[in-house]
C-alpha cells in the first residue's frame, strides 16, 4: 500500500557511491592521522577479511579527543560525484523518497542529508563526552542494520519493498539489493553487480535516473 503521493523510495550508499574512489572515514582519517591504517582496513572488509564492528572500532580509536564541531569543517572538502543535487530533486519530482542508506559515521550522514536534501540517514554513531569524541562507538552499524533501516523506512512510509530503489557499489550493499524491485550497482564491485538489476559506471549519479525511473513506471 502506498503513502499518499509517494511512488517509492530509493535508497542511497554514500561510501564509494557519493565518494568515489574511497570512504568518507579515510578522507577524515587524512586529518586525524590514521588514514593508511584505515584503508588497508577497509580493504580487509571488502575482501571478508575482518567484519564492520572491527574496522569501525579501529577507526573510532583515531577520533579520540577531536572535538565535534571541527568534523563540518573537514566535511566540506568531502569528494563526491557530480549530479547528487539533480537526483535528489529528480527522485522528489517523480514521487520518489531519497533516502541514505550508508554505513558512513552519523556525521557524515546528517552533513550530507542537510546538503542535499535526503529524507533521513543510516549509520554508526562516535561516543562524545563533554563535545569531544572518546575513541569509542557508541552504536555499531553493519550491512544488515543497513537493510533493516531501508526496509524500516519504507513501512514507515507504507511503501512494499518492490516499490523501492538502492543505488550502491560494494559489499554493504548486497542484503539490500537483495530485498527492493530495482537495484543500481554504480562504480561497483563485481559483487555488487552480480546480483544488482543494472549496473552503471559514470562520474554523474543521474546516470542512474533512466534504471530508477522504473520504479515509477511500475507504480502507473
Amino acid at each position: 500500500m502506498f503513502s499518499s503521493g509517494h511512488a517509492g523510495a530509493v535508497f542511497v550508499d554514500v561510501d564509494g557511491t557519493l565518494v568515489p574512489g574511497t570512504s568518507s572515514s579515510v578522507f577524515l582519517a587524512g586529518f586525524l592521522g590514521h588514514r593508511t591504517e584505515l584503508a588497508e582496513a577497509e580493504d580487509a572488509y571488502a575482501a571478508g577479511v575482518l567484519d564492520n564492528r572491527q574496522v569501525s572500532e579501529l577507526d573510532a580509536a583515531g577520533w579520540a579527543g577531536v572535538p565535534e564541531q571541527r568534523v563540518s569543517g573537514w566535511l566540506t572538502d568531502l569528494p563526491l560525484v557530480a549530479g547528487i543535487a539533480e537526483t535528489v530533486t529528480w527522485c522528489r519530482r517523480s514521487g520518489l523518497v531519497p533516502v541514505l542508506a550508508t554505513l558512513a559515521w552519523s556525521p557524515v550522514g546528517s552533513y550530507l542529508a542537510y546538503r542535499f536534501g535526503f529524507h533521513s540517514f543510516s549509520g554508526p554513531r562516535l561516543e562524545v563526552v563533554d563535545g569531544r569524541f572518546t575513541g569509542r562507538v557508541a552504536r555499531h552499524f553493519d550491512e544488515y542494520d543497513k537493510r533493516d533501516f531501508a526496509l524500516a523506512q519504507a513501512r514507515e512510509m507504507r511503501l512494499a519493498p518492490d516499490a523501492c530503489g538502492a543505488v550502491g557499489d560494494s559489499r554493504s550493499d548486497l542484503p539490500l539489493f537483495a530485498h527492493v524491485g530495482v537495484s543500481v550497482a554504480f562504480n561497483a564491485s563485481a559483487g555488487a553487480r552480480a546480483v544488482a538489476t543494472a549496473s552503471v559506471d559514470d562520474g554523474d549519479l543521474r546516470s542512474v535516473l533512466p534504471v530508477l525511473s522504473r520504479l515509477v513506471a511500475s507504480t502507473r
